[in-house]
């Protein structure tokens, strides 16, 4: 999900809305194939034209893949509205929602702010997912990816902000933690929920090392072929103890390279307990 790179969803609001009528019939709209690349680019220029004259938008904007020129096959509809003096960011998603579902085959939504932005994804039946972010008059910018504004103005573009990496590692060595209890409890789907968050924070430092796209594991497939070859070898095959704590002391291990060369102090302060939870299960 492209929006939550720059939304974040931790610490922001998301709510649920399934909106079918009652009875779960919208008239004119049927179930249809998988969106085609075609459909996809008419259904944007109808938005963006749709947008262009409703008087409650001064500006639109294309984020995403379309805005790097790296569409591919399954790409979303992501689009930015800068709203105009006066409106009211919740007044205006409420009537682009009404359009989106009557109109153009929603089936679902879900909300996510950033600061003052409001953020609307939409699930289509067509399976094709859309992002509609509405900006307070004056707010509209790229935040952490590319804008290509399509009319209106944009602000200028907001800083990045540096990842805090103390806090991934922490997150790592919490799971690390519960990864190791739930082996040693026999509770197998547990510890693998649990090394599969392991695993998430380590992508995450290895892909701010290499300088890739760290959110969502956007980056995995695109860092050095040894690094990948041992992420893929800290996938478990089954649910027996002995492969369990054979993925833990793999990924305790990465966890403990990958921190070491994105945070050489805090990693420091953590090794020696780290290195003792691989032979900690009988202790």
């Amino acid at each position: 999900m492209s929006v939550a790179r720059r939304a974040g969803l931790a610490g922001g609001m998301v709510l649920w809305r399934h909106l079918l009528p009652t009875g779960g019939v919208v008239s004119g709209i049927t179930v249809t194939s998988v969106f085609t690349q075609a459909a996809r680019a008419d259904l944007r220029a109808e938005l963006l034209s749709a947008a262009e004259g409703d008087k409650m938008i001064d500006a639109a904007a294309l984020f995403g893949s379309a805005a790097r020129d790296a569409e591919d096959r399954w790409s979303d509809i992501d689009l930015a509205f800068g709203l105009a003096p006066g409106c009211d960011v919740l007044e205006v998603a409420a009537r682009w929602t009404h359009l989106l579902y009557q109109s153009h085959g929603a089936r679902a939504h879900v909300d996510i702010w950033s600061g003052d932005a409001l953020y609307r994804v939409f699930l289509m039946d067509s399976t094709l997912q859309i992002d509609l972010s509405f900006w307070p008059v004056g707010t509209l910018r790229a935040t952490g990816g590319p804008l290509r504004l399509v009319f209106g103005r944009a602000a200028d573009a907001a800083p990045l902000s540096k990842p805090d990496l103390t806090a991934v590692i922490g997150m790592a060595w919490l799971y690390a933690l519960h990864a190791r209890s739930s082996i040693a409890r026999g509770r197998g789907l547990q510890a693998v929920h649990m090394l599969n968050g392991l695993r998430d924070q380590v992508v995450t430092l290895g892909c701010l090392r290499a300088g890739l796209p760290a959110s969502q594991g956007r980056g995995v497939d695109d860092l050095d072929a040894p690094l990948r070859r041992r992420i893929e070898d800290s996938l478990a095959t089954n649910l027996a103890e002995e492969e369990l704590r054979r993925v833990f002391a793999a990924l305790v291990s990465l966890l403990l390279e990958e921190a070491a060369a994105a945070a050489p102090e805090a990693a420091g302060s953590i090794e020696d307990v780290l290195q003792g939870l691989i032979n900690s299960f009988d202790g």
